[in-house]
């Protein structure tokens, strides 16, 4: 169980990593600068895998999901760009940017006073759904020639976590 109370203006790393591991989510050893926490996470939607995902804490502001959407943009940008707008309209949870490396990144920003457990496993599946949603479009940033590898039979390992999450999820996950 978490340590950190409904509406404290504080969130301590050990409560992101308690309610990772409730959520079944393993992550790389976090890592710790100036009283920011951060951590690495490999997750999977239903359509994508291998999604690189990194939380970063900042205990008295934000818990931040970043998915590191796409390599860097080595097209025309304005096509891109218009991607990336268009995007930011249809999905009102979360913000596409791009990186101080021209990676397209995908991002909410968890207020540290509403923030729990199950707001967070939210946010994380709905940023996967968002990659899943969208796996076509940007099949051209992701793969040589645009061509999604054949997964086979592969299933996600975030299973647990769409199915935890399938109500709220209805608008993003098609049946």
């Amino acid at each position: 169980m978490s340590t950190a109370q409904p509406g404290a203006s504080r969130l301590a790393p050990a409560d992101v990593e308690g309610w990772l591991g409730e959520l079944g989510l393993h992550t790389t050893p976090r890592v710790d600068r100036e009283r920011v926490s951060a951590w690495d996470l490999e997750l999977d939607g239903r359509r994508r895998f291998d999604v690189p995902v990194t939380l970063i804490l900042d205990p008295d502001l934000a818990l931040i999901v970043w998915v590191h959407f796409a390599p860097p943009i080595g097209d025309g940008f304005r096509k891109s760009y218009r991607m990336l707008l268009r995007w930011n309209d249809e999905f009102p949870f979360a913000k596409f940017a791009l990186g101080e490396d021209g990676r397209p990144v995908l991002m909410t920003e968890l207020s540290i006073g509403r923030i729990d457990r199950d707001e967070l496993g939210l946010a994380i599946a709905r940023l996967l759904a968002i990659c899943d949603q969208l796996l076509e479009e940007s099949a051209s940033w992701l793969w040589i020639g645009g061509r999604i590898p054949d997964q086979g039979e592969r299933v996600s390992r975030q299973v647990g976590l769409f199915a935890r999450y399938a109500e709220a999820l209805t608008d993003l996950v098609a049946p």
